[in-house]
């Protein structure tokens, strides 16, 4: 009896067809759920990526409701203790580089836009 050696070739299956990605909903929240979420970083001593978590929102989302919700610190009086004075000056020098950023991206910005018009 002779066997025959017959290989049996397939063609290679074809790759499943790649589903589009997942749209990312775009989810909204009212503002008093924002400022729930802004109080755990302010009133609960949350680090911005712990309240974020907390909430499901990403640390981007809560920097900017914190940026927008989060109450502005009042300046120290004149009977305020020199920790408190030295809490404000680093808060207001960090203001100050914001500041200094931002009026530089507008320089920047107005001789692009100056020089694009001529």
């Amino acid at each position: 009896m002779t066997q025959s050696n017959s290989t049996t070739h397939s063609t290679p299956a074809s790759p499943p067809a790649a589903s589009p990605p997942a749209k990312r909903q775009h989810r909204r929240f009212s503002d008093a759920f924002k400022r729930d979420a802004v109080n755990l970083v302010v009133n609960e001593n949350y680090s911005f990526k712990t309240a974020a978590d907390a909430v499901g929102v990403s640390p981007k989302s809560m920097r900017d409701w914190y940026d927008k919700f989060a109450p502005q610190p009042e300046p120290c009086g004149d009977d305020a203790s020199v920790e408190q004075l030295r809490d404000e000056n680093k808060r207001l020098r960090k203001e100050l580089r914001q500041a200094e950023i931002e009026r530089e991206i507008l320089k920047k910005a107005t001789a692009y836009f100056a020089k694009e018009s001529q």
